[in-house]
C-alpha cells in the first residue's frame, strides 16, 4: 500500500500542473476544484482497501485526469457517504442495545430544559405548537463518552482527543489529536453545530458581528455558516434541543490561530426579534468524532495533515 500512496503523490503534483487547473487558477472556485481532485484520489484510495494492486492505483489516477470535476465531485460524495455509513454502523453496535430488533426496542422519555436561551434559530423555523415536555426515543446504552470513544477505536482503529494544541501560538487553544491509526483518505472527524443557508445569517448569534465572540464558525464554499459553539465538547448522554437553546461548554473553548475558514465579515442589518419559535430534535452527543472545530490550521512550516470536505 506504501508504494501504491506514493504513485498518487505523484499524480497529485502532476494534476496540479495540468492544463486544467491552469485554466481554473484564473477562477474564484480554484480552491473546491483542488480540493475535491484532491480528495477523489485520496477517498478512492482508501476504498481500494489492502487488497489494492498497482493496475487499480492507476484506473484512479487515469479517472482523475479524464473526469469532470461534477463527476469527481460526484464519486467523492459516495466515498465518503460509505465512510460515513460505515461509522453510523459502528455506532449503533456500541450504543443500542440490540440494533437488528429496532422495532421492539424499549422507548425512554427524555425532558429539556425549562429556561433555554435564545439562539437566533427558532426565529427562522417558527413554533406553531407548544413544546411537550417528554419525547419517546429509542433506548440506548448507559455508556459514558470515554466509553464510547474506547469502543469506536476498538472496531474503527482510531478515535478522536481534543488536548491543548502543540501549535506555538498564544490563540492556539485546544487541538485535536489521532488516537489510533486511520489509512489515507479517512474521514476522521465531523465538524457539528448549526447550519445557516445565506437567507438565515440574520439568525446566527451575534449578528451582525457573528465572529466577535465566536471562533467556532466556517463558511462552506456555497456560502452556508455552520456554527459548532452550540455543540461544544458534546455530552455525556442524549439530549432534547428545540432549536433554541444553546449548549452550556463544560470547557472554555477558547480562540484558535487565525485561517482562512474563520468567518470574518460583517453581515447586513440583523432582523428584530419579535416572536421566537421552534422545533425539538433528540441529539446524541455522545459521538466521538464531532470535533473538527477544535482542529487548528497548522504552524508556518508546518503541513496540514487532513482535508475539509465542505
Amino acid at each position: 500500500m506504501a508504494f501504491l500512496f506514493h504513485k498518487f503523490q505523484e499524480a497529485v503534483k502532476i494534476l496540479a500542473k495540468s492544463p486544467t487547473f491552469a485554466r481554473a487558477r484564473e477562477a474564484n472556485h480554484l480552491q473546491f476544484e483542488a480540493d475535491i481532485n484532491l480528495l477523489f484520489l485520496y477517498t478512492s484510495y482508501n476504498r481500494l482497501g489492502r487488497n489494492a494492486d498497482e493496475a487499480d492505483a492507476e484506473e484512479i489516477i487515469n479517472m482523475a485526469n479524464k473526469a469532470s470535476l461534477a463527476d469527481q465531485q460526484k464519486q467523492v460524495q459516495e466515498n465518503v457517504h460509505s465512510q460515513v455509513t460505515s461509522f453510523c454502523g459502528h455506532m449503533d453496535d456500541i450504543l443500542l442495545p440490540d440494533h437488528k430488533f429496532k422495532d421492539n426496542q424499549a422507548t425512554l422519555p427524555i425532558t429539556t430544559s425549562s429556561s433555554p436561551d435564545s439562539s437566533g434559530l427558532g426565529v427562522a423555523v417558527g413554533r406553531n405548537s407548544p413544546l411537550q415536555v417528554d419525547t419517546a426515543v429509542p433506548e440506548t446504552k448507559a455508556l459514558q463518552c470515554t466509553e464510547v470513544s474506547q469502543r469506536l477505536k476498538d472496531l474503527m482503529g482510531y478515535t478522536l482527543e481534543v488536548k491543548p494544541s502543540q501549535i506555538p501560538h498564544e490563540d492556539a487553544g485546544k487541538g485535536l489529536f489521532l488516537h489510533g491509526e486511520a489509512n489515507i483518505g479517512s474521514v476522521v472527524a465531523f465538524y457539528p453545530g448549526v447550519v445557516y443557508s445565506p437567507a438565515y445569517y440574520r439568525y446566527i448569534p451575534g449578528y451582525p458581528r457573528i465572529d466577535a465572540q465566536n471562533s467556532h464558525l466556517i463558511i462552506r464554499y456555497d456560502g452556508t455558516v455552520i456554527n459548532a459553539q452550540p455543540w461544544g465538547v458534546g455530552g455525556e448522554s442524549r439530549e432534547i434541543w428545540d432549536w433554541t437553546s444553546l449548549a452550556k461548554p463544560k470547557h472554555t473553548m477558547q480562540p484558535d490561530a487565525k485561517g482562512s475558514d474563520r468567518v470574518g465579515w460583517m453581515l447586513s442589518k440583523p432582523l428584530d426579534e419579535t416572536h421566537v419559535g421552534g422545533n425539538r430534535e433528540v441529539l446524541e452527543r455522545r459521538n466521538p468524532l464531532a470535533f473538527a472545530h477544535f482542529a487548528n490550521h497548522p504552524a508556518k512550516g508546518m503541513v496540514p495533515n487532513v482535508m475539509k470536505q465542505r
